[in-house]
């Protein structure tokens, strides 16, 4: 998923001293992580079930692992399957479920339609499209840049592929601008792509993983089931106000003069590539077609009850039949197979976490009076939730792992308060996809900074202001519309 990163590329003679140094980090950083989970297990009550003990160790282990990388994060998914089998924390059938979700088979559908999508010009197609009517001046470029992936979001479920397609259409319109494009120009619009990139996946449920995961959560544990177009529904303001608040804060937080706010050229090349493509060329309309017709599916779920893996995976197969689709079957199947193991393990993690007991430990620990009386009132719960999650996310960056963390936990807590769970746990998933202080927090962030064009501190001062200002619409919402629908 990532990018070449150039200032990796140093004089052969370091390499291998630079070689042995990150192999003896990694190899540190494994002990650590074993040290902790043995530290976990033995610092908690004895007279709490075993399971419940080695559970909570694992889970503090694929934290850590996920957080630092010290191996790959698919290697971890299988260590820690592995370790649930071979300590008997749950039965077989509990470690292998996260496999047989319906959400394993939406998070393959949709890596497989972006392939299928990314074998057309489509996406290129709508990038020239927007960019050679706006793509001439620093406001304008900004606003594309963060609305592009919010179009994508409908048709490409993975935050990661959007901001892969969108980081070279970014460089490549700073490397067209020229000298005007070194310095805040050159930050803003990179952070742009990352920041785009988060947004994009909130109001729709199919386009972050972290939605999804709380979704088969709140129907696993609870019993309820939130459709497509319920989620649409209680975030999209949201979203709608989130677009407007990153483009302005990138523009105050990253001031340009007159002169670099300027370039009419760049605008002119992208007229030229988006007339080198010509009219909608024959696969480019069936994959619109097959597109609009997956995203009518999702949208119409309460008609027909489909599981959005299903209209996925019927798109799928249209996109490699001969003579309707638009690409090969051999392209398809080429995904990564690490996201899969991802999102299969810590669906079982989650589960897991809840049948060993786990779940009812930490809940217990945290069944306070005064903790539970930040859910007795629905707005100080959000606050408190949004509070509690910004706070973890930093620790726990994966937002997978902090999704099946921090759910049970919340599902738990709101029951003995009495609260909604949809609302607490809802609150608590946009605030984990929302990671815009740290490198880590986010794969849109990690993604741009891969390309060795910005570093960490660049997303430091705007990402914690993005940080209030995205909670403090969540809890605008919550007491506007949330409160006009009923879920507040």
């Amino acid at each position: 998923m990532a990018f070449p990163n150039t200032r990796v590329k140093v004089n052969v003679v370091s390499k291998p001293k630079e070689r042995s140094f990150l192999e003896l980090k990694r190899i540190i950083t494994l002990i650590v992580g074993i040290a902790l989970m043995a530290g976990v297990y033995f610092i908690l009550p004895a007279n709490q079930t075993d399971s419940a003990r080695i559970m909570l160790a694992f889970l503090v282990l694929s934290v850590f692992y996920w957080t630092f990388e010290p191996i790959p994060i698919g290697l971890t998914a299988v260590i820690l399957l592995v370790l649930m089998l071979v300590f008997h924390v749950v039965t077989t059938d509990v470690v292998y479920s996260g496999f047989a979700s319906p959400a394993v088979f939406l998070i393959i559908g949709g890596m497989m339609l972006a392939k299928g999508v990314n074998d057309t010009t489509l996406t290129k197609r709508i990038a020239y499209l927007f960019l050679s009517k706006w793509g001439g001046n620093a406001k304008g470029l900004l606003a594309s840049i963060l609305i592009i992936p919010q179009i994508q979001s409908f048709f490409i479920p993975a935050a990661a592929v959007r901001a892969t397609l969108m980081l070279p259409i970014a460089t490549m319109s700073l490397d067209t601008i020229g000298e005007k494009a070194k310095g805040n120009l050159e930050k803003m619009i990179l952070l742009a792509v990352a920041f785009g990139g988060t947004v994009s996946g909130t109001a729709v449920m199919t386009a972050a993983i972290g939605n999804i995961l709380t979704v088969e959560l709140l129907k696993e544990f609870v019993g309820i089931k939130i459709t497509y177009i319920q989620w649409f529904t209680y975030t999209f303001p949201i979203w709608l106000i989130l677009i407007p608040v990153v483009w302005f804060t990138l523009l105050k937080r990253f001031p340009l003069t007159e002169e670099e706010k300027h370039f009419p050229h760049v605008k002119e090349e992208l007229e030229h590539k988006l007339e080198e493509l010509g009219k909608l060329n024959i696969q480019e309309k069936k994959c619109l077609a097959i597109l609009l017709m997956i995203v009518a599916l999702w949208f119409t779920e309460s008609l027909h009850g489909l599981h959005p893996s299903v209209p996925a995976l019927i798109g799928v197969v249209l996109m490699a039949l001969p003579g309707i689709g638009c690409t090969k079957w051999d392209n398809l199947v080429k995904i990564n197979f690490d996201t899969v193991m991802l999102m299969g393990v810590t669906l079982s993690l989650g589960y897991a976490f809840n049948k060993s007991g786990a779940a009812k430990l930490v809940g217990d620990s945290l069944s306070a009076d005064w903790i539970l009386y930040f859910f007795h009132s629905p707005v100080v719960a959000v606050i408190a939730v949004l509070l509690i999650t910004h706070i973890l996310h930093l620790a726990v960056a994966n937002v997978s792992t902090a999704v099946v963390t921090l759910i049970p936990i919340f599902i738990g807590l709101s029951t003995k308060a009495g609260a909604d769970p949809v609302l607490i746990c809802l609150t608590a998933s946009i605030a984990c996809l929302h990671g815009y202080i740290l490198v880590v927090e986010a794969t849109p962030n990690i993604i741009v900074h891969s390309s060795g064009r910005i570093k960490q501190k660049e997303f430091l001062m705007p990402g914690l202001l993005l940080t209030f200002l995205m909670s403090a619409v969540v809890l605008l919402t919550a007491v506007t519309w949330w409160n006009w629908i009923g879920l507040l």
